[in-house]
């Protein structure tokens, strides 16, 4: 395997740097969206990971946690708050907290989504071209062995 000379490198470090700022920008944008409606942009993300989340998967608390990248007392908190809001409610069933949206949720999510796909079309194709440039900056395929 021949390693990468400086202008390879050079070429993914750019790539890497660009895709990191698209994302970011698309990030900011998200959450100053979550703010203008009100809710914080971390209740923003619990009620898509519910609203997302595969039907054979349940919304458990723990579930919640791991697909927010957070610790299991963080998301309660999270809940709480969401909860106070009446953006989500918890049920048990057995030994389990489930956490489902309400109505208001749903709608305020509803409405974040349309701004959030909008903003999407727009960055989408500058998010895709910084990860192809990625993807492929001076990418050198594997020679096949004999």
């Amino acid at each position: 395997m021949q390693s990468k000379s400086k202008p390879d490198r050079e070429a993914e470090y750019r790539a890497l740097a660009d895709f990191r700022y698209h994302i970011r920008r698309y990030l900011d944008f998200s959450d100053q969206a979550a703010k203008k409606a009100g809710i914080e942009s971390k209740q923003y993300q619990l009620l898509l990971a519910i609203r997302g989340l595969p039907e054979e998967i349940e919304p458990t608390v723990g579930t919640l946690a791991q697909r927010l990248g957070l610790r299991h007392h963080s998301s309660v908190e999270l809940i709480n708050r969401a909860e106070a809001n009446q953006l989500v409610k918890r049920s048990r069933n057995g030994a389990r907290v489930l956490v489902k949206l309400t109505d208001k949720g749903q709608r305020v999510l509803s409405r974040g989504v349309e701004q959030r796909l909008q903003e999407l079309r727009v960055a989408g194709p500058v998010l895709v071209e910084a990860l192809q440039q990625l993807i492929h900056a001076n990418h050198v395929p594997k020679r096949k062995r004999k």
